[in-house]
C-alpha cells in the first residue's frame, strides 16, 4: 500500500494524458485520411461534368447542323445563274433570211482550209480564181432550170461523150437521200442522158468501180466523199469532166448547209485537191454554185 501510495500520482495522470491525447491525435488522423480521400471523390465528380459539357457540344453540334443543311438547301432552291450558250448555225439561220451563195464563199473558204496545211507554193497552185466559175443560183431555180442556163448545149454535148469511167457533170451534194432527190430533178434536163448515183450506201466501191469501167456517164450524183474515193481508186477519172455543180444552198433539217458539215467540208477539199482546180486552170472545168 505504500509502495503505492508512495508513487507518484502525477505522472500517471500524465500518462493517461498522453494517451487521450495520442488517441486523439489517432481520431484527428483517421479524419485527415478521410478528408484526404474527399478530394479524389470531388475530383471524379469533377470529372463527370466535363464529360457531360462534351455530351451538351455534341448535341449542340447536332443542333447546329440542321440550320447548315437548312442552308445549303436554300442555296440549291436559289435560281443558278445559267451560262450563255454559243449561237448555232439553226439559232443563227432561223433569225436571218437564206442568202445565196457566191463564187467568194468558196474562195475563203478554200483559203481559209489550206491555210495551215500547205505551203505558201501550194496555196497559191490550189487558190480558187473567179475565173472558175459559172454563174450562181440566185434561190430563183430549180435544179433544171439551173443547168438549163449554165450548160444550153447539153443536148449536143451527151451525144458527142464516148468515154467509159468519166461523167461531163458532177452534182456534189451532203447525203444519200440529198442525191436521189436531186436526180429526181433531172427529169426534164438530162433528156437521154445516163445518171448515176455516188454514194457511199447505195453499193460497194470495189462493184461501183467496175461498173463504171463498163459503161458510159453522163451525170454523177453524189458526197465529196465517194467521189473523191473513186477518183484515187481510178473509177473515175476526170477526163470529160466539164461541169462541176455544188449543191451550195440547200440546208437540212438542221439548216447546215454542205460546207457547214465538218466531215463534208474536208471531202470537198480534198475533191477539189484531186485535180478538179488544176482542170480548172486549164480551163476545161467550170464550178457553179447551186
Amino acid at each position: 500500500m505504500g509502495d503505492d501510495l508512495g508513487d507518484e500520482w502525477w505522472k500517471h495522470e500524465d500518462k493517461s494524458d498522453a494517451s487521450e491525447v495520442e488517441e486523439e491525435t489517432e481520431n484527428e488522423k483517421i479524419p485527415a485520411e478521410k478528408t484526404k480521400t474527399k478530394p479524389e471523390k470531388r475530383k471524379r465528380v469533377t470529372e463527370k461534368p466535363v464529360k457531360a459539357k462534351k455530351k451538351k457540344n455534341n448535341e449542340q453540334k447536332e443542333e447546329t447542323l440542321p440550320p447548315r443543311k437548312e442552308t445549303e438547301n436554300e442555296q440549291s432552291a436559289k435560281p443558278k445563274k445559267r451560262r450563255k450558250k454559243k449561237k448555232t448555225i439553226t439559232d443563227v439561220l432561223t433569225t436571218s433570211e437564206p442568202k445565196p451563195g457566191c463564187p467568194a464563199d468558196l474562195q475563203d473558204l478554200a483559203t481559209q482550209y489550206f491555210k495551215d496545211k500547205r505551203s505558201v507554193i501550194e496555196q497559191e497552185e490550189l487558190r480558187v480564181q473567179d475565173s472558175f466559175f459559172l454563174s450562181s443560183n440566185d434561190l430563183t431555180h430549180t435544179l433544171a432550170s439551173y443547168l438549163k442556163q449554165i450548160a444550153p448545149k447539153w443536148a449536143k454535148i451527151q451525144k458527142q461523150h464516148t468515154e467509159k469511167s468519166s461523167a461531163v457533170l458532177l452534182i456534189v451534194c451532203s447525203s444519200a437521200l440529198r442525191t436521189i432527190e436531186l436526180i429526181k430533178q433531172l427529169t426534164s434536163f438530162k433528156g437521154e442522158a445516163k445518171a448515176v448515183k455516188l454514194f457511199a450506201k447505195h453499193i460497194k466501191i470495189e462493184e461501183q468501180v467496175k461498173l463504171l469501167q463498163k459503161g458510159i456517164i453522163h451525170i454523177g450524183v453524189g458526197t465529196p466523199g465517194r467521189i473523191s474515193a473513186l477518183i484515187d481508186r481510178e473509177g473515175l477519172s476526170l477526163q470529160a469532166l466539164r461541169y462541176l455543180v455544188l449543191d451550195w444552198n440547200w440546208r437540212d433539217q438542221k439548216l447546215r448547209r454542205m460546207v457547214d458539215i465538218p466531215e463534208i467540208k474536208q471531202d470537198l477539199m480534198k475533191l477539189l485537191e484531186s485535180g478538179v482546180l488544176a482542170r480548172c486552170k486549164e480551163d476545161k472545168v467550170k464550178i457553179g454554185l447551186f
